[in-house]
């Protein structure tokens, strides 16, 4: 049995996926964002107005495991998942380790909570130092897939996490 099976029955990858950028794009406020109703309320954020509540089906479509990696935390499966229409999913926790200069918070709980197994992480963050270290500290295949938060994820972010899963 490998590190990618459990119980006989191989594990699909994991994608970890940030909101802020990947599925709330930042474009300019006239830049021609649709909102999609309900409006949300207004004791939360007004940029979940930009979710687009045809990316959950995208999303589930994908042949991973989606866990949250975003600083909405807990937020994520009361206000994001349900208006994506996804289930609540599993939270990558934040870290109380020292950070290294230049690596993100999320890229060592992204490789511990891997575990060696296949991932991708979807962000608009990720950078050389990322990379560097994931490909250090990381024993299994990784994608990092850098996403413009000015458009959010699009036709061609989708193709290539369908592609690499194959």
């Amino acid at each position: 049995m490998t590190i990618y099976e459990e119980e006989g029955a191989a594990l699909r990858p994991l994608l970890f996926l940030d909101v802020d950028g990947p599925l709330i794009p930042f474009g300019a406020e006239s830049g021609g964002y649709p909102t999609y109703p309900p409006a949300p309320p207004p004791a939360v954020s007004p940029l979940l107005a930009r979710l687009d509540p045809a990316q959950g089906p995208r999303l589930a479509a994908l042949p991973y495991d989606l866990v949250w990696a975003t600083t909405w935390e807990e937020d994520a499966n009361t206000w994001v998942a349900p208006r994506l229409g996804l289930p609540d999913l599993p939270l990558l926790p934040w870290t109380d380790e020292p950070e290294e200069p230049g690596v993100h918070w999320k890229t060592p709980a992204l490789v511990a909570w891997a575990a060696g197994r296949p991932f991708v992480w979807v962000d608009d963050e990720i950078g050389a130092a990322d990379r560097a270290w994931i490909a250090a500290h990381h024993p299994g295949p990784a994608l990092l897939h850098r996403v413009d938060a000015r458009c959010g994820l699009g036709v061609a972010d989708f193709e290539a996490l369908a592609a690499w899963a194959r």
